[in-house]
């Protein structure tokens, strides 16, 4: 009996566990936001909250209890601890709740650990609920109402984690206010540093990368790394790895919700405001492309009245901006905008890269090359050598610095992998870099031309028509489409289908690796292949 036990505890304890970290690890990919965890929780019920061994745990107590009453007796004591085995089995399994290989795995920071921590205190607190009526009793009536504790904190394990983040939440602030106010004392203590700020829909990162290899041709120069543009981020970079010796401090900030663009400049006051564009990303959170732009927008508004903002003309309510702003304002164009003051032409592209010809404000200009292929990355170096000609650089030297300008990791990064050419665009997609990939795409000499993706999220009532679109878009330039989640896709398998795409070219699988193996016997030698956005693990229909 002790043993059979011990066994079923093991096993609960053991799922429980597994439950916790997997719930902890979307919570944590949904930037620990308690209302848009709860929100994925929901939508998710009947795959990841309720599952099978749920059914079968209230299935075996139900038929104890029905054998108990028609019997008017509860079953031999000699048959609890096979009914413990059982449970044990009910609850084996944690393959759900696995990621052998997770996209962004869990990272366990003090925040993570508290929240854990909190966790399993109230999982615990279930499970006792449970086993102290127990205590009392013997026999059948011990054994249901034990396991029961267990079968309880196992349900709730994603709830008690939503209970704890809420219980932390105090806690949690004021923690954070204070890494605020240690980052803007160090700030307030530096009027020489230059601050720059990057904001936009699309191409923040890239931007932000390209004026940092600008102005490092003369300047010291701290740049937040990836996409470090939230609050929290932006403290760390500043509290941590600020020092006296630098001079400009880029800053990509990033919007989720209204108000996030005052939080991130009340840390830290832009010298320079640079605005790439607005588009519909996160649209489901800000509602509208209005709303996208007046936040975007609101970095002007907290710009030092004696700074500069650098605009994409090319991007009606981007220019629209300039209206706003007092100060010096710098309007960049690859479409020949006539209010632009830098401006590309002559753009070519190719695998290698893009060439184009740059001028700027006094009428100079000269050919540039970059290994970043796409218009839009042309648009953000013409923001960068808008950054560069405010600190006086030259052309000349500007061209230089862009021509050492490397891909960022998975944003149009182009290689080659043996006689395959990869295009690795894996990174997020919105519709113009989505658009802009796949006409690379069709623009390569290639054998065969395949992508894979999962297509465009947090579209809000525009994803699936946007989904369309990038579905007709993929039939005029690629021969295999890989799309990755039956139910995420069906809006591009539309699209291909109404612009006559044929059905034996569209593969359907449920995951990036399951899309891999079916690439490793479909390419051939010649071949290019387009990854297409990779979402998050929150994201997997699987």
């Amino acid at each position: 009996m002790i043993l059979t036990i011990i066994i079923a505890v093991a096993f609960c304890t053991w799922r429980i566990g597994r439950r916790l970290q997997f719930f902890a690890h979307i919570f944590q990919l949904e930037a620990y936001q308690a209302a848009n965890y709860l929100d994925w929780v929901r939508n998710r019920f009947g795959d990841v909250v309720l599952r099978v061994s749920h059914r079968l745990a209230v299935t075996w107590i139900v038929i104890v209890i029905l054998v108990q009453i028609s019997l008017d007796s509860f079953l031999p004591t000699a048959l609890i601890p096979g009914f413990y085995l059982l449970w044990a089995m009910t609850f084996a399994s944690s393959r759900r709740y696995r990621r052998d290989q997770p996209k962004k795995p869990l990272v366990l920071t003090f925040r993570m650990k508290r929240l854990l921590a909190l966790s399993a205190g109230l999982s615990l607190a279930l499970v006792v609920a449970g086993a102290l009526p127990a205590t009392g009793l013997s026999g059948w009536r011990a054994a249901i109402l034990f396991l029961a504790g267990f079968l309880a904190a196992d349900f709730f394990a994603p709830f008690t984690l939503y209970a704890a983040s809420i219980l932390l939440h105090p806690v949690e602030t004021s923690i954070q206010n204070g890494f605020k106010r240690a980052a803007r004392k160090k700030l307030s203590a530096r009027p020489d540093l230059d601050i720059i700020a990057v904001t936009g829909s699309y191409g923040k990162t890239s931007v932000k990368f390209a004026v940092e290899e600008v102005l490092a041709h003369r300047f010291s120069v701290l740049a937040t790394p990836n996409s470090y543009n939230t609050p929290m981020g932006i403290c760390k970079v500043v509290n941590n790895d600020l020092s006296p010796a630098h001079q400009v401090l880029i800053l990509e900030m990033g919007i989720r919700n209204p108000g996030d663009i005052e939080e991130l400049c009340l840390i830290a006051t832009p010298k320079i405001a640079l605005v790439t564009s607005v588009g519909i990303a996160h649209l489901e959170s800000m509602g509208s492309t209005e709303a996208i732009a007046h936040e975007k927008g609101a970095l002007l508004q907290f710009t030092r009245s004696d700074g500069h903002a650098v605009l994409n003309a090319d991007d009606e309510q981007v220019r629209a901006m300039a209206a706003q702003f007092p100060g010096e304002t710098w309007l960049v164009s690859c479409e020949n905008h006539p209010d632009a003051h830098i401006r590309a032409s002559e753009i070519h592209f190719g695998p290698e890269g893009s060439a184009f010809r740059a001028s700027d404000e006094s009428g100079a200009s000269i050919q540039m090359h970059t290994r970043l292929v796409g218009r839009h990355n042309v648009t953000n170096i013409l923001m960068a050598i808008a950054v560069g000609r405010i600190y006086g650089l030259r052309l000349r030297q500007i061209a230089q610095a862009v021509s050492r300008l490397t891909p960022v990791p998975h944003r149009l990064a182009v290689r080659r992998e043996g006689t395959i050419t990869v295009i690795d665009d894996a990174f997020n997609s919105n519709p113009v870099g989505a658009r802009n990939a796949v006409e690379i795409l069709g623009q390569l000499e290639a054998r065969k031309r395949f992508i894979v993706t999962p297509g465009m999220i947090e579209l809000g009532e525009r994803q699936d028509e946007e989904n369309r679109l990038l579905g007709r878009h993929i039939a005029k330039n690629v021969d295999v489409a890989i799309l990755v989640g039956e139910r995420r896709t069906y809006a591009i398998a539309e699209g291909l289908r109404e612009a006559d795409f044929p059905d034996q070219n569209i593969q359907v699988v449920q995951s990036l690796f399951e899309a891999k193996d079916f690439l490793n016997g479909a390419l051939e030698s010649g071949d290019a292949v387009l990854f297409e956005n990779d979402l998050p693990d929150q994201f997997n229909e699987s």
